[in-house]
């Protein structure tokens, strides 16, 4: 399977996208706030914006190539039909007087009956997508994007549409469907959690360039800066850093004094991810050196997990401990994490 490459700048209203990056067999995906570019890179490569120059390319076959300076005075720009893509947009753009047959036919014919009982929608052949659920209406969008039978897929958003509950559910779903094309696939999401699920390697974007990229394991234990470790969730401290022995102290703008195996002077930011944070009534006698007390501001389950804030600090904790502990908001507790936890970065 050939490799997708993107070499691009395509100015935007108040930044100009500037991406390299290439894409083999495996999804990739963009993953920044709202406005960074992620969608813009989507619709490059599917042929609906032209870069200002650059290149994209799916192995030898070129898509766009404009490249100032170059000794090839040829410039080429495909049209959308001529690319080999498949596109499943936010919102999905169904057709709404077709039938979901209709729908992935529009695609490609062939393949019709194939993609309906793979995406087990064939009882659903006959419905418009007004009748068809969130997850249904994405699987007919996913199902119309394979029909072209495409060399590259691209997905914006592809969860966005659909409620929590569905979102999980279908999430899987996608997983399971994305591991086993093996086709080069981008997808774009602001949603940390849902790239690190759904994708081999994510890409973070911020105004219009890559940050960080990486497999995302790998980017939550060592974020490039601030802005990735707050885009994967973690906690964000300021404070003042100094060597200790051979760890570095920050005392923090709250008065609190943390320690670090990362080395570090001056103005820094601090970065903890919540699962390694515990919480007690109490200091504990373990291995954590770091320990910030104050009242339980806030408490509330997601899934079987229990966010606890205290003194701020978020924690992620197992609804049996938050249940063990009997904690409640205002009363006090300790927050506890460990120095080879606390990442550190220079504050700018």
């Amino acid at each position: 399977m050939e490799a997708l490459r993107i070499d691009i700048t395509l100015p935007r209203r108040s930044f100009d996208v500037e991406l390299a990056l290439e894409v083999g067999r495996e999804t990739v995906a963009l993953v920044g706030p709202n406005g960074a570019g992620k969608s813009t890179v989507l619709r490059a490569v599917a042929g609906l914006e032209r870069p200002e120059r650059g290149v994209i390319a799916l192995g030898d076959e070129v898509w766009f190539e404009d490249i100032p300076a170059s000794p090839r005075s040829a410039r080429t720009c495909l049209d959308p039909d001529r690319r080999a893509v498949g596109l499943v947009f936010q919102e999905y753009a169904l057709f709404p007087h077709l039938t979901v047959r209709q729908n992935v036919a529009y695609g490609g014919k062939a393949r019709v009956d194939e993609l309906l009982r793979r995406f087990r929608i064939d009882h659903l052949a006959g419905a418009r997508p007004g009748t068809l659920s969130g997850g249904e209406r994405q699987r007919v969008a996913l199902a119309r994007a394979l029909a072209r039978d495409p060399k590259v897929l691209l997905l914006d958003e592809p969860l966005a549409a659909l409620d929590a509950q569905t979102r999980s559910a279908v999430r899987g779903e996608l997983h399971e469907l994305l591991t086993g094309l093996g086709l080069p696939t981008l997808l774009v999401t602001h949603d940390f959690f849902e790239a690190a699920i759904l994708a081999d390697r994510v890409a973070v974007i911020s105004d219009g360039r890559l940050v960080q990229v990486g497999r995302p394991e790998e980017v939550l234990a060592r974020p490039a800066s601030p802005f990735v470790a707050s885009l994967t969730g973690a906690n964000l401290l300021l404070g003042n850093a100094r060597p200790h022995r051979e760890l570095t102290e920050i005392v923090l703008d709250s008065g609190a004094s943390v320690f670090s195996t990362d080395l570090a002077a001056g103005r820094v930011s601090v970065a903890i991810q919540p699962w390694e944070v515990s919480i007690a009534r109490g200091a504990p006698a373990d291995s954590s050196l770091n320990h910030v007390s104050g009242p339980v501001l806030s408490l509330f389950a997601v899934g079987n997990r229990t966010r606890v804030t205290v003194g701020g600090l978020t924690a992620e904790i197992t609804g049996e401990s938050a249940a063990r502990l009997g904690l409640a908001e205002g009363e006090e507790a300790v927050a506890s994490f460990k120095a080879t936890a606390t990442r550190l970065f220079p504050y700018a």
